[in-house]
């Protein structure tokens, strides 16, 4: 995702587009008027807080918390016990309730070993000779301990509406899975006519933790895989002697390792035994951040099934799921990776080793178009009158974040071919498999669409860039963002300037242009916010650390200011940036096309990338780069690197040509604003020169910094460039000024701004609050009153503690 420039991130809205194989088309509803999704939770577990603090409790000794932490505002916990088992692919059955807000129906998961141990790489020539698949050692997975359940704990035998608790007894179930018990039942716990002797006579059983928050789980049950027919087509004989528990387990084993190139005989098989039969309730408990699921007398995960449903609903306050409505009033509903994910849409794993496919089918009003991340554009099935059925599927595995819905009455736009369709058709790495791979789904804010066509196409450029930084190569540890964020910002400026076909020398100076508004946001970032949040790998030494039963958390996850913050988009950009400039571009360029080959469909860690970088060049060409300095000076340290410094002095002092020409016309404008007579005026208005969004972004900043400009001054400058009907961007440091010298003309359009581009106005109500201006200030309170209620929890939150 893409920030907005500014101190925000972009608003994220369902404007739709899906590429490549998705068919190039556009799906829009017209205007929106929301913001961003759900950032925070005020509330953590207390007992990851007690955990903190007793390292007797700490499930490895090579991961522990900060006892200073404050888990409430600050780290998100990744809960899923991964080293044990790791789902393979999901495979979900949902309805659309418009009505209660609630997503509805199951989810099958197939699970495959675990993740029990990381294969460390002492050199990168090592870490080339990996895949993905064995990348690690898998094996079978210890026990983990559950303590004895009292005659009070619930079975699962329930109806709609009603699930199943573990007694109090299991309070200290977190000492090796990161789980414990649950403080405040839902208000639908199942009654105790539901109770039955679950103890375990001296005997551990295994216990599945999965990540979830703010979901109704219904009822928990195994599959019986077993009962599904000609599935020995794709799987191992059956051992008929074996027990039915046993003979289930190996048919999913041997599904989920099926090859690539079977992906559509194991999508089929995977569709057929999401439809058998349940062959036996499992027990399971919910708290916070987690569902725990067990089965009475199962002590190891090489026996827990591998193939389970869970009935559950979504909540309407659930973070991860988004009800609203369009500007015509129309309800719509979509879903994205909110900071966290996706877990209060469906049970899933979250941690970023668990990579998996997924099939989905949704179901509702034959008035809504149902949009989902699947490879292929999905065409609807008529179900009982008023009703449709949705079908998509991802054959690449990948994160469980990456999933999302959108439902709504959407609009198909078919857009003319654009240079941008070639990007991902022509030079995307694909697997083997299957060579129509896409990105799926792209979000994007109204805001990108006024003005002209400047912002919407380098957000694309963003957001394809992701097709590889992101999404074919992925973070070992989501603290990492830059790995995504950085390089995604970096690579959108190539592609920016591909797509319009630029000569090198015009690609160059829109380039500096862009460096050149980049360090001024970098630097106004860096001076508001804590130095904390200024570090790129903030967990240093134990980046990629987790558990022994592979939860971690992720830092700084839950914290309000960070979903607002930069950082890594920007010091990741200027890091990659200097390495190419250091390097030379005919070096970086080539070496980031065999990386990117080498690394597909595969997690990494910073060290990966630098390492194989500087390993691919003679020691006498490295500048005395080497991977720790690097690490140190860029990536763990707070403020600005001493090269990045060093750079944009010398760019000061001899600035690019598109630079050169926004200094020219700042001067002038100083000029008008000390003598606004109107002797001079029609000469001084032939005096000023066109200029691009960007050039006119950096006008604005520099103008920003101005003490006073005097109405007239204002007055000119809207009328020259037309300033209302420019991008949000240029908008927003409009409004800047407006804001600043009181120019009361012009509070209507920072009104409209507040209400149409509400994630990145955020940072206005803050200019409004600190004018100490009563009419600023009133006119923020009524424009928050009007858009509270489609704001995202996180910035409404952020808002409001700037109000009041």
């Amino acid at each position: 995702m893409y920030g907005s420039g500014l101190k925000l991130t972009q608003s994220l809205l369902p404007l739709v587009q899906g590429i490549g194989s998705c068919g190039k088309t556009t799906y829009a509803s017209g205007c929106f008027l929301f913001g961003k999704p759900a950032i925070c939770d005020s509330e953590l577990l207390e007992e990851i807080r007690s955990l903190s603090c007793d390292s007797a409790k700490l499930p490895t000794a090579n991961y522990t918390m900060d006892i200073n932490l404050d888990p409430s505002r600050d780290d998100l916990p990744l809960m899923a016990n991964t080293s044990h088992l790791l789902v393979k692919h999901y495979v979900l059955d949902l309805d659309v309730d418009f009505g209660s807000r609630v997503l509805e129906g199951n989810i099958v998961l197939f699970f495959g070993d675990g993740n029990r141990c990381k294969k460390q790489s002492s050199s990168s020539q090592e870490t080339f000779q990996m895949e993905s698949e064995e990348a690690y050692i898998l094996r079978t997975a210890e026990p983990c301990h559950v303590p004895k359940m009292d005659s009070n704990t619930f079975s699962p035998k329930m109806g709609h509406r009603e699930f199943a608790v573990f007694g109090k007894s299991d309070q200290d179930a977190f000492d090796n899975d990161g789980n414990h018990d649950n403080k405040e039942h839902d208000s639908e716990s199942s009654s105790s006519k539901y109770c039955c002797d679950t103890g375990n006579h001296g005997r551990e059983d295994f216990l599945l933790v999965l990540d979830c928050c703010d979901l109704s789980v219904l009822k928990v049950e195994e599959v019986d895989v077993a009962a599904v027919p000609d599935l020995e087509k794709f799987t191992k004989a059956p051992n008929l002697t074996a027990a039915p528990e046993k003979r289930r387990c190996e048919i999913v084993r041997d599904l989920v390792a099926l090859p690539a190139d079977a992906w559509r005989e194991q999508l089929d098989c995977y569709t057929r035994c999401s439809q058998a039969p349940g062959c036996g309730e499992l027990l399971f408990d919910s708290d916070k951040w987690s569902l725990q699921i067990r089965k009475k007398g199962v002590p190891t995960a090489a026996d827990f099934p591998h193939a389970i449903r869970i009935w559950y609903k979504t909540k309407p306050e659930g973070q991860s799921v988004t009800w609203t409505s369009d500007q015509d009033g129309r309800p719509c509903v979509y879903t994205m990776g909110s900071p966290i994910n996706n877990r209060a849409l469906f049970p899933c794993q979250e941690p970023p080793v668990a990579m998996s496919t997924w099939q989905a089918t949704v179901r509702a009003a034959a008035s809504f178009v149902v949009l989902m991340s699947g490879e292929k554009s999905a065409k609807p099935t008529p179900l009982r009158e008023g009703y449709m059925s949705w079908h998509y599927y991802v054959t690449m595995p990948m994160p469980a974040s990456t999933f999302t819905i959108a439902v709504g009455c959407w609009t198909e736009m078919k857009p003319k071919t654009s240079p941008l369709d070639d990007l991902t058709e022509h030079t995307l790495p694909l697997r083997p498999s299957d060579a129509d791979f896409s990105p799926h789904i792209i979000f994007l804010s109204q805001s990108t669409l006024t003005g002209t066509s400047h912002l919407c196409g380098t957000r694309l450029c963003h957001e394809i860039a992701h097709a590889w930084f992101g999404l074919a190569i992925g973070a070992r540890d989501w603290t990492e963002e830059w790995l995504s964020e950085g390089f995604a910002t970096h690579l959108e400026d190539i592609f920016w300037a591909e797509a319009q076909q630029l000569p090198p020398h015009e690609a160059l100076e829109q380039q500096e242009l862009r460096a050149c508004l980049r360090w001024h946001r970098l630097q106004d970032e860096l001076q508001n916010s804590p130095e904390g949040m200024q570090v790129l790998r903030p967990n240093k030494e134990k980046t990629g650390h987790v558990s022994a039963s592979g939860a971690s958390v992720v830092k700084n996850g839950l914290n309000p200011e960070k979903g607002f913050m930069q950082v890594h988009y920007l010091k990741g950009y200027f890091l990659l940036r200097f390495l190419a400039r250091t390097l030379g571009e005919e070096t970086y360029f080539p070496f980031l096309r065999k990386f990117v080959h080498l690394f597909h469909g595969q997690l990494i860690l910073s060290q990966d990338f630098l390492q194989m970088l500087l390993e691919s060049i003679p020691e006498n060409k490295r500048f005395g780069l080497s991977v720790e300095n690097i690490v140190g000076d860029w990536l763990e340290c707070p403020g600005i690197p001493k090269a990045l410094q060093e750079e944009r002095k010398a760019k000061d002092c001899s600035p690019s040509r598109l630079v050169r020409q926004v200094g020219s016309e700042v001067a002038k404008w100083i000029r008008v604003n000390r003598r606004p007579g109107k002797r001079q005026r029609r000469k001084r208005e032939a005096a000023f020169e066109k200029l691009s969004p960007d050039q006119i972004v950096l006008l604005l900043e520099w103008l920003l910094e101005q003490k006073t400009l005097s109405p007239q001054t204002l007055h000119r400058l809207q009328q020259t460039y037309h300033l209302q009907e420019q991008d949000a961007e240029v908008r927003h440091r409009w409004c800047e000024l407006v804001i600043k010298h009181k120019y009361t003309k012009a509070y209507d359009q920072v009104k409209r701004f507040l209400q149409e581009d509400q994630a990145m106005g955020i940072y206005l109500y803050g200019e409004l609050m600190v004018s100490e201006d009563a009419r600023l200030q009133q006119l923020a309170h009524r424009c928050f009153e009007l858009v509270k209620g489609h704001m995202d929890k996180a910035s409404a939150q952020v808002v409001t503690e700037m109000l009041f």
